[in-house]
Order: C-alpha cells, then structure tokens, then sequence
C-alpha cells in the first residue's frame, strides 16, 4: 500500500472530500479537481497529531473544517486498493457539522453496508461507490463521541470484487484533530 506525506494526504483529501446532504436522502456529492481550485487556495493544515491530521479550506459555500487519518493496519495485506481514508467534515455555511465518512480505496458492492465498531460500540455505514456514512446527523454525531472517547475503531467493508477488508485506525489523537476543526469553523460541542 502507498503511504502519503500530509502535503500529498491533504491534496488527495480535499480531492476526494465527499459530504452527503444533511436528511442523508440524496446521493453524497463530490466537488471535482476544478470546482476545488475555483474554491480559492489549497488546503491549509491546523495541526497534526498522532495519526490525525487537521485542515481547513473555503469554498463557494464558505469555510470547510476536517480531519483525516489513515489506518494502522489494513487485512488482508495485498490487498488490491488505494490507502483507505476516515474523515469528519464541517461545512457550516451548509449547516453540516460531523460528517463522518471512510473512504474505503476500492469499489464497494453495490448495497453493502460498512461496519463500524468503536471500542465495542457497533454502527452500520450506508455505501456509495468507494465511500460509506452515517445514515443521519444524529448518528454522525454519536460516532464523532464515541470515537472522540474512543481507542481504536475497526472499519470492515466488502468490495465489488475481492474478500471483506478490515481497517483498524487508532484513536490516539482524534479528540485534539477534532477540537482543532471545531474551533476552526466555530463548531461547539
């Protein structure tokens, strides 16, 4: 698996950032190489800490906030797929404050869900293309807690082609990147 630097991680984050509506009724959207440039400036990094890194930008709609890491173990090992990527984004000009996704660096099946468990704690992810979230923003929200109080969150999702992966992501970090993002774009807890 290719490992990135956090210029390259955030480039490729702020590419790939996909936030679905707030009901979660339509389809995630996804802004495209252009519309990220027609934004203004690249992705600026608040902090890094352990494993997860902090970063804000603007765009049409106003300030966007997230934070992104990368699991520490991925099964099976060889498995063919891009580095996976669990991110929570604000974008308060469209009153949208954590918005958990996981991008999973392969094509899921189609009508799979994503499994998610925290310490314990298990939640159902619904699935897009290469990405899964939560199914509401009150469920957003319960896995933002629990993965703020959390050590470690297993992510296990079945592709298109090829055996069930899993995606274990240390915790460590995540409350510190998470109060970076909220003061960034002015979310209270």
């Amino acid at each position: 698996m290719r490992e990135y630097g956090p210029l390259q991680l955030s480039l490729a984050i702020g590419l790939l950032l996909s936030i679905p509506a707030a009901g979660r009724a339509e389809s995630p959207k996804r802004p495209s190489t252009a519309a990220q440039s027609q934004a203004g400036t690249p992705a600026e990094q608040l902090g890094r800490i352990e494993a997860w890194a902090a970063f804000t930008y603007s765009e049409k709609s106003g300030k966007v906030c997230y934070l992104a890491g990368q699991p520490a173990k991925s099964q099976p090992p060889g498995a063919k797929r891009k580095r996976p990527v669990a991110m929570v984004t604000h974008r308060p000009g469209e009153r949208a404050a954590n918005v958990v996704s996981f991008i999973e660096g392969y094509s899921l099946q189609e009508g799979s869900d994503v499994s998610l468990d925290i310490d314990g704690t298990k939640f159902d992810l619904f699935t897009k293309g290469d990405t899964a979230w939560a199914r509401t923003a009150e469920l957003d929200k319960a896995i933002v807690e629990a993965m703020t109080k959390g050590k470690q969150a297993v992510v296990k999702g079945t592709p298109a082609k090829g055996p069930v992966t899993t995606d274990t992501y240390s915790l460590a970090g995540f409350a510190q990147a998470m109060a970076l993002i909220d003061k960034a774009c002015d979310v209270k807890r």
